[in-house]
């Protein structure tokens, strides 16, 4: 098996960094970026969620304490992250579902 299941959410804070900016861009399937803002001052364990240059909002707070432990410890490359979901007529908080997955090595 080349990788295994880890997450499935929704992107946090959307609307609030450049989903909607780039909303047209959005697709299933697209890769998405995972980073680590161990100074957010909101969330210690914060992981930032991108398309290419654009933060798009984040793992949710309630999923990523052992995502961020990881990344804390250099194992942020063993993640990969896709959107499964584009959903245009839901909440702005819902429109985005992505699905992480940890790289076999």
């Amino acid at each position: 098996m080349k990788r295994k299941h880890f997450l499935n959410c929704d992107v946090a804070g959307f609307t609030y960094y450049d989903g909607p900016v780039v909303f047209g861009r959005l697709q299933p399937g697209a890769a998405l970026q995972l980073v680590a803002e161990p100074e957010n001052r909101y969330d210690p364990n914060a992981i930032a969620v991108y398309l290419e240059e654009h933060k798009l909002g984040f793992i949710p707070r309630s999923e990523n304490k052992t995502i961020s432990l990881l990344f804390e410890q250099g194992y942020g490359d063993i993640f990969e992250a896709y959107i499964n979901r584009v959903s245009p007529d839901e909440r702005p908080e819902s429109q985005i579902g992505m699905v992480v997955y940890v790289k076999k090595r």
